[in-house]
């Protein structure tokens, strides 16, 4: 029996490109597409909003139908609203908002222990393959007789709202538990002195309709490592996005990630 899916944030361009993948895919049956309250999108045909044509799904700003998995791409007080909606409708959830502040993250972390859900910064199966090779440099060089410095470096489109990524962040907080800096800095100016040991430089670049780009820079002196995964389209985070509600379908209540999807 199909998946029967919903898409929360249908109208954003993440949430199009999720139902035009989905609708062939023989795995989901799209039962839901919504969006904010006053969206201009509400009552328009979903699929005719994803340049497929007419799927008979018309986009709502609530969610009253039979759902097994809710995708949610959206920002954080939609996504607020649509856990708290899971939560109370017993659906799970796969939602890749990012920008939320710690008391939100809480709240999904709570909405974990009673439905399943999973959260990532990123659905890009690459990017948390890249997360995983990331921990395992950060701990093999962490004694480098040299010594290392670490900058996080990120590129995306001119309409995201949040900076740095939270994929970035999330980079910085693995490299952080394997080897120990305490300094997270958001870009440099003026005379700011010798770099510090502990700390991590972040960089946040936004330029035309970039779909992501990470890099993980390791330098050492007379050698650097950098690791780099490239986004050529927003397709990745769909497709990762997919897979991970198909993994998550069925699960008991808990928090999982997109390292699970990949069984890492």
């Amino acid at each position: 029996m199909p998946i029967r899916l919903a898409i929360h944030g249908a109208a954003g361009r993440m949430g199009q490109r999720l139902i035009a993948l989905s609708h062939p895919d023989h795995e989901f049956h799209v039962v839901a597409a919504i969006d904010a309250p006053g969206s201009p999108a509400i009552g328009r045909d979903a699929g005719q909003m994803a340049g497929i044509g007419d799927i008979g799904v018309l986009v709502k700003d609530t969610l009253d139908d039979k759902v097994d998995v809710v995708i949610d791409f959206s920002v954080p007080v939609g996504a607020m609203r649509i856990t708290q909606i899971c939560v109370e409708k017993q659906i799970a959830l796969v939602t890749a908002t990012t920008g939320l502040s710690a008391h939100e993250r809480n709240k999904i972390g709570e909405a974990a222990h009673v439905i399943p859900l999973l959260w990532s910064p990123s659905m890009s199966l690459a990017v948390n393959l890249l997360m995983k090779l990331t921990r395992i440099a950060s701990a093999a060089v962490k004694n480098h007789p040299s010594g290392v410095d670490v900058e996080i470096i990120e590129r995306h489109h001119r309409f995201k709202e949040d900076s740095p990524s939270g994929t970035a962040l999330k980079f910085g907080a693995i490299v952080a538990q394997e080897m120990g800096q305490t300094d997270h800095k958001h870009g440099r100016e003026g005379m700011v002195g010798k770099r510090p040991h502990g700390e991590i430089g972040y960089h946040a670049i936004r330029t035309g309709d970039n779909p992501g780009e990470h890099t993980v820079l390791y330098g050492f002196l007379g050698e650097t490592i950098e690791l780099t995964v490239k986004a050529t389209s927003r397709d990745c985070y769909a497709h990762g996005a997919l897979a991970a509600a198909k993994f998550l379908n069925g699960k008991q209540p808990g928090m999982y990630g997109i390292e699970d999807v990949l069984g890492l």
